[in-house]
């Protein structure tokens, strides 16, 4: 069913703004090789669960490679240079995965996208994402990369505030969504994972998400 389901709509793009889309299918040629590259950044940097500002564990473990790296504690969201963990930096992104960002960025309609943060999450069947804005980066021009590997999400792809009714889209194995411009800060979330298998990676799916979280602050 799943190799059905990526090789029917690979290729194809849903656009789901004005600045925002999900291209089907564009991280399949990359996946052979992301794998063991995935590996051995885990490895260096295994998936953890994080706590939230409210004193709260949360339900999708994550870990993450490039110069900084999306952490959360008690004191708030951040990005820092070091795991908080090992407290040595983050593995070094990949330059398989540096060049999925930007030829899928570029595919958008973002060109020259030189993303610094590269957090990975991990979700299993019943794990959830609440509705949130990314806006811990210093700099709103550019776009945010994510890619799906595993099992298939509903991915939801709200307003400008938290109220706005949310379009559900589902994600699948090898999607890639983009969004930036004026789509840039949308509220956006995962509901929870239903119990399912993928035949490459089991009942999990992994995203992994690029931004660009340092340089001058800049509003979209």
């Amino acid at each position: 069913m799943f190799d059905l389901l990526e090789s029917t709509l690979a290729g194809t793009r849903d656009n789901l703004g004005e600045q925002a889309c999900v291209l089907r299918g564009f991280a399949l040629p990359y996946v052979p090789e992301m794998l063991p590259v995935l590996d051995s950044i885990l490895k260096a940097a295994p998936f953890r669960h994080m706590v939230t500002p409210g004193g709260y564990h949360m339900s999708v473990a994550l870990t993450n490679c490039g110069a900084l790296g999306w952490t959360s504690d008690r004191r708030g969201y951040r990005y820092a240079p070091n795991d908080p963990v090992s407290e040595q930096a983050w593995p070094a992104m990949p330059d398989l995965f540096l060049r999925l960002a930007n030829t899928a960025a570029a595919e958008a309609g973002f060109d020259q996208f030189e993303p610094d943060a590269c957090l990975i999450n991990h979700y299993v069947p019943g794990t959830r994402l609440s509705l949130h804005q990314d806006k811990n980066e210093l700099d709103f021009r550019a776009p945010i990369v994510s890619v799906s590997l595993g099992i298939p999400a509903m991915f939801l792809f709200g307003g400008h505030e938290r109220s706005d009714k949310a379009r559900r889209i589902p994600l699948f194995h090898g999607d890639v969504a983009v969004w930036g411009g004026v789509d840039r800060l949308r509220y956006h979330g995962v509901m929870p994972l239903k119990e399912e298998t993928h035949p490459l990676l089991g009942a999990q799916r992994i995203n992994i998400t690029f931004r660009k979280a340092g340089g001058t602050p800049h509003a979209v």
